[in-house]
């Protein structure tokens, strides 16, 4: 990923310093916020999200940064249309990344409308994957495109990478590719049926590797009914970190969306949370939750940036009449484990 900052930009860490908070009124009050503060997942403990403007309704938003030091974004739905900024605070509209999108996708999608996009840099090119779907069924379908740029317009569609069927017992969207240090190339992935899946991916192709077809369960909720979905994977220090989304998504500020994280030693799980409990049963520790006006946080991608890691998502915006919105706060790492800020 590129790490030059545009010359004309503002500075990001800059960008998304937080308003300084006002004094409680009561010592007891200060010493109960300062406690609570202190306890993973409470709300309290969830800040707000830094300082964004410009085309901001988005769902699943995923980031990277340009060659010219610019940021794109690609979010879920039609087409999927990109948002560009050159300061990662005012973001606008830069067009559909597939003006003309492949016929294959009506196969999966009557409208052929793409969800959860993932976008990075790899190999001196653009990956984006994305994936087909309607509610509530696992027919679905995800793809993969690359492009010498990123910019919409660029991208050469290179169709399936991994499909499931009615009869399935997984959900072939979110994407996320992650690539370990020895250069191999998986694709961790899923939503809500038996939860999160891992499969190994050919970096010749970005498909599915011909050589090793294993399907790796890395988290799940349990009783099924309960929601997972949207991992990201990324690597710190001697731990692989797997971000999920929990419970519902997409009903506004009746969403109940929060953000989880379990660790692991290896890419493939098993991943514990704080607590120790596996995330194949009910685990993850909350990284993000509703807590003021940002109501159901989730669709989280990570992005490393030259000031730090960010974790970008969205949530509805209780005092916008819960319009979807995007959200992005730096983060790090304390203990081994992420606190945002």
């Amino acid at each position: 990923m590129n790490s030059r900052t545009s010359p004309h930009s503002a500075s990001p860490r800059m960008s998304l310093r937080l308003p300084a908070r006002r004094p409680l009124p009561a010592l007891a009050a200060a010493l109960l916020g300062a406690l609570m503060a202190l306890v993973p997942g409470s709300a309290s403990a969830c800040p707000g999200p830094g300082r964004v403007t410009g085309d901001i309704s988005v769902h699943d938003p995923s980031m990277v940064r340009l060659d010219d030091g610019r940021y794109i974004l690609y979010p879920t739905h039609n087409g999927p249309q990109a948002r560009v900024s050159t300061d990662r605070v005012h973001f606008t509209h830069a067009g559909a990344a597939f003006p003309s999108p492949p016929s294959w996708w009506g196969r999966y999608s009557p409208e052929r409308s793409p969800w959860a996009p993932d976008v990075s840099r790899q190999g001196g090119r653009y990956w984006l994957y994305y994936s087909l779907s309607t509610f509530g069924s696992s027919h679905s379908a995800i793809g993969v495109a690359t492009s010498p740029s990123g910019l919409p317009g660029t991208w050469t569609d290179h169709g399936p990478v991994y499909a499931t069927t009615t009869g399935s017992d997984h959900n072939a969207i979110d994407p996320n590719l992650f690539v370990d240090d020895d250069g191999k190339w998986w694709m961790t992935f899923g939503s809500w049926w038996t939860g999160i899946k891992t499969i190994r991916l050919d970096p010749s192709t970005g498909k599915q590797h011909p050589g090793d077809r294993t399907l790796y369960s890395v988290a799940a909720r349990n009783p099924t009914s309960n929601g997972i979905e949207g991992p990201t994977l990324v690597k710190r220090g001697g731990h692989y970190y797997l971000f999920t989304s929990f419970d519902k998504c997409c009903a506004g500020t009746d969403s109940t969306y929060s953000i989880r994280v379990g660790r692991s030693t290896s890419p493939t799980g098993p991943f514990r949370d704080r607590s120790g409990r596996d995330m194949r049963d009910n685990g993850g520790t909350v990284v993000l939750e509703t807590h003021g006006r940002v109501v159901g946080p989730g669709g989280q991608s990570v992005m490393s940036d030259v000031d730090g890691d960010l974790l970008v998502y969205h949530y509805y915006d209780r005092d916008n009449n819960g319009s979807p919105t995007l959200g992005i706060n730096l983060m790090r790492w304390e203990g081994g484990w992420p606190v945002v800020y």
